[in-house]
């Protein structure tokens, strides 16, 4: 499994924006963005990728993983 499955991933639309916008809570916010649903999705993970990189290189600990935290579930309640 690689290290960036620890970190949930959404892909939404923005009204503001008209466009999708990429995130992953609790590691970067609004990390990427297009047209294209699955292709930002494709980006997002490898954002993802690349941030886990840059925190290893540079010595620092990786924020607590988001992964299994049930996000969908909570959100259709909240709705």
């Amino acid at each position: 499994m690689k290290e960036s499955a620890r970190y949930a991933k959404i892909v939404e639309w923005s009204d503001e924006d008209q466009c999708f916008v990429g995130s992953s809570p609790g590691l970067i916010y609004g990390g990427c963005h297009g047209s294209d649903e699955k292709a930002v999705f494709e980006e997002l993970c490898q954002v993802v990728d690349e941030v886990i990189e840059l925190y290893h290189r540079e010595g620092r600990p990786l924020p607590p993983p988001t992964s299994g935290r049930d996000y969908a579930n909570k959100m259709q309640r909240v709705a």
